[in-house]
């Protein structure tokens, strides 16, 4: 079995190019920065963070969609296959490389989150910066708590929830 589940950071924008043929495909390169789980300990820092960065390629409809959605410092999921390579450069060396094939890609923070909104949550009707947000067309709840969930006030029938 092959599968790889990461979680980082972009790098940088992702370089995109388009295949040539009857069908053009989006073929999207970029580098994740993922956290290793330990960080490392420095007689003159302190600790410091250490990360890994992985070279992940995305193909077609995930290609296109790196291409419009991923930004340098865009924190995503990726799901998707170890593919090891080789080829030979100008100088006549032979290169081996190893890639993620990105199969899927998700955000892992909203887009509140991501541009730095006070460090806040925010998601429909979530935690942003100590304030509730509510979703559009809803009133704020009185009632929310700071964890962003809404207190179920006194007189709401049971049956009017979707669970028991």
């Amino acid at each position: 079995m092959n599968k790889v589940i990461l979680m980082g950071r972009l790098t940088r924008d992702p370089m995109v190019n388009y295949s040539q043929g009857e069908r053009s495909m989006a073929i999207a390169r970029f580098t994740l920065a993922v956290d290793r789980r330990f960080s490392r300990r420095d007689a003159n820092n302190g600790e410091q963070q250490t990360a890994d960065f992985i070279q992940c390629v995305a193909f077609d409809r995930q290609g296109e969609f790196a291409e419009k959605y991923l930004h340098q410092g865009t924190k995503v999921v990726v799901c998707g296959r170890i593919q090891t390579g080789s080829y030979t450069n100008r100088e006549g060396q032979r290169v081996y490389t190893t890639d993620v094939i990105a199969e899927e890609i998700e955000f892992a923070e909203s887009k509140a989150a991501s541009s730095g909104n006070n460090g806040g949550y925010q998601s429909s009707g979530g935690y942003q910066g100590g304030q509730q947000s509510a979703p559009a067309g809803r009133p704020a709840p009185e009632t929310a708590s700071i964890d962003g969930f809404m207190n179920i006030p006194d007189g709401v029938e049971d049956e009017g929830l979707p669970f028991n």
